[in-house]
């Protein structure tokens, strides 16, 4: 089934469609209380033209929320215009002997997404299973997993420039893709990624990710001796539940950390006086140590403050274990930084979005 993104014909935003004083609480796996100020529920790239001509745009801040799963409310209120990416829509748009060419809306839920290419025979998703979040997000921090990331199907995307209300075709190259990074979280903060383009295998044609041990140990322990994307999904799939809270039940925002980078010359220091530091080395020969075994090793993974704690089946993951506010994480999260710090030398990016009063950009 082809699902049509959308044509201009759409109407443009009324002011009917402007909400004030809307609770986040549900738009944000943190369950974090905060309110917006004003809220849009965006579901075609025309609303945005009639909007950012408004007296209330131009002297607000904005925020694009997508599946609110990488985000962190500071504030009891965001006191700007929150753009909730509503545009749907799976489409293919070219097919060959080997790929096919999707053009999804930034709206989509991805795992929505992940299942359609699944049940269409279409591979290059297959690792990236089960990932929270909208298809418009996705790029921003280049969403990854078990061996892949989003930018190794990515061929380009739609981005509108929230300040010139221009479209930009943007190419893969042109994202600046990076280890959980991407141009949106630099010189281009302020965009509206309203679609995807993406090229995915077609049957016969698949080329599985199964380097991840535990991957392979699970579809050992399954008797699949021939890998599908199926058979890789359901064992990714198994695995992030095993390893991270459903939000439904448990609020969090996943990975609370980026894992840490560092060249030859640091690594070999580091290692000099931590033998057993594990490390994986990326094709650029930066070297990649695992967030989660740091935190671990200094006594944070299922440690507890009050209601806020780390998984205790993820060292990386912070959770809300009832009616907590960012305060409490904000602090609980500087606790476990200052203690890897001391042990290991090595201060933690954070990998979720802090998002303040004034805060503007795209989550």
């Amino acid at each position: 089934m082809v699902l049509p993104i959308g044509t201009s014909q759409r109407p443009v935003l009324h002011n009917g469609q402007m909400e004030e004083y809307v609770d986040l609480l549900p738009y944000n796996t943190f369950h974090i209380a905060s309110t917006a100020r004003y809220f849009v529920r965006v579901q075609h790239p025309n609303q945005l033209e009639a909007l950012m001509r408004s007296p209330i745009f131009q002297t607000r801040p904005h925020l694009v929320l997508g599946g609110g799963s990488n985000i962190l409310f500071a504030n009891d209120t965001y006191e700007g215009i929150v753009l909730k990416n509503e545009i749907s829509g799976i489409e293919i748009i070219s097919q060959d002997e080997k790929h096919t060419t999707l053009r999804v809306g930034g709206g989509v839920a991805w795992t929505k997404l992940v299942s359609y290419g699944l049940d269409h025979g279409l591979g290059g998703l297959e690792n990236l299973a089960l990932i929270p979040g909208t298809v418009g997000a996705a790029p921003i921090q280049n969403i990854g997993a078990y061996g892949a990331e989003l930018s190794d199907v990515l061929e380009s995307l739609c981005a509108i420039d929230l300040i010139t209300g221009a479209r930009r075709q943007m190419s893969n190259a042109e994202c600046q893709f990076g280890y959980r990074d991407s141009v949106f979280k630099r010189t281009l903060q302020d965009v509206f990624n309203a679609s995807v383009t993406l090229k995915l295998t077609n049957p016969g044609n698949h080329r599985l990710n199964t380097t991840y041990g535990l991957i392979r140990r699970i579809l050992e322990n399954r008797g699949v001796q021939v890998p599908t994307i199926q058979s890789v999904a359901d064992a990714v799939c198994l695995l992030r539940r095993s390893k991270l809270p459903d939000p439904e039940f448990l609020g969090n925002a996943g990975s609370f950390f980026k894992n840490a980078v560092m060249d030859q010359l640091a690594y070999d220091a580091l290692q000099a006086v931590h033998p057993a530091v594990p490390v994986f080395s990326r094709a650029d020969g930066s070297k990649v140590i695992p967030a989660a075994w740091l935190i671990e090793r200094c006594g944070w993974k299922g440690r507890r403050i009050g209601r806020v704690g780390v998984y205790d089946q993820h060292a990386l993951v912070i959770v809300n274990y009832g009616s907590v506010n960012s305060f409490d994480v904000l602090e609980f999260a500087s606790r476990v930084r200052e203690d890897v710090m001391g042990r290991f030398g090595i201060w933690l990016e954070l990998e979720v979005r802090i998002v303040s009063k004034k805060s503007v950009g795209s989550d």
